[in-house]
């Protein structure tokens, strides 16, 4: 059993984020006016918000959902995560996410949270669980994908989108999910090219 990733090599990242996360929350509803993902205001060339749409959320329980999944997702691959390369792959799957939504689900006006981010961090940890030998690896990619694929299929569950006050973004949670595992593999090639 692996033991917690507590450096601050390894942690500092994630906690950055909640800290983020967490400021953003306590400004509202400014930070939801300025800062969540709004098709519209990014027509107007209020580019940012294909970034820090990531980081607001709907209420104090979607905050702390998103929270725990950052925890866990700490806990679980943590030592993948050096400072630089945790927010390389963070940036990577909030922009592809966003970019997936704006591009791809037209019909989705505004979006909050870090979930689909989340998804890829998820999918790009698993990827290299592969890569290191561990077969838990290809469980957990091949469980994200049931997930993913049943949200595709039956939409969200009631009870989390009433929890959270928002209809649950499930296309987020699979274009960051295939952000992940692109990104992975990008960095795999490159690391290959280099060698």
């Amino acid at each position: 059993m692996r033991a917690l990733p507590l450096s601050p090599v390894h942690s500092g990242g994630p906690l950055l984020v909640a800290l983020l996360s967490s400021l953003a929350f306590f400004f509202e509803p400014l930070s939801g006016d300025w800062l969540a993902y709004d098709r519209y205001a990014i027509e107007g060339w209020e580019t940012w918000r294909l970034l820090t749409g990531n980081l607001v959320h709907t209420n104090g329980y979607h905050l702390l959902l998103n929270l725990a999944g950052l925890t866990l997702l700490w806990a679980l691959h943590g030592d993948y995560y050096r400072i630089g390369r945790f927010f390389k792959v963070l940036i990577w799957c909030c922009l592809g996410t966003s970019g997936g939504l704006y591009i791809l689900s037209q019909d989705l006006i505004w979006y909050a949270g870090l979930s689909g981010a989340l998804h890829g961090l998820f999918t790009w940890g698993a990827c290299m669980d592969i890569r290191q030998g561990l077969k838990s690896g290809w469980l957990l990619l091949i469980g994200v994908a049931i997930k993913i694929g049943y949200e595709q299929v039956n939409g969200s569950s009631n009870d989390v989108a009433s929890l959270i006050d928002a209809t649950v973004a499930v296309d987020a949670h699979l274009y960051g999910a295939v952000c992940g595992v692109a990104l992975f593999i990008l960095m795999w090639r490159l690391t290959k090219t280099r060698s």
